[in-house]
């Protein structure tokens, strides 16, 4: 199961197609290629790329 890299929650919800939104610290996340793709969104509903705070061990995730 799918766990938020921020924070460890398992409470996501299904947004879109390989898109989640963790209820717990309120980013988005894309799954793509096996890798997790982390964005906060911003005020006026763009989203600014999170994945610098993260390394590739906890971005990645098995298929």
């Amino acid at each position: 199961m799918l766990a938020c890299p921020n924070c460890k929650s398992k409470d996501l919800g299904k947004i879109g197609v390989n898109q989640y939104y963790c209820w717990n610290c309120f980013i988005e996340l894309t799954v793509s290629k096996g890798t997790i793709l982390t964005h906060q969104v911003e005020e006026d509903g763009t989203l600014s790329s999170l994945d610098d705070l993260f390394s590739d061990d906890e971005r990645t995730i098995s298929m």
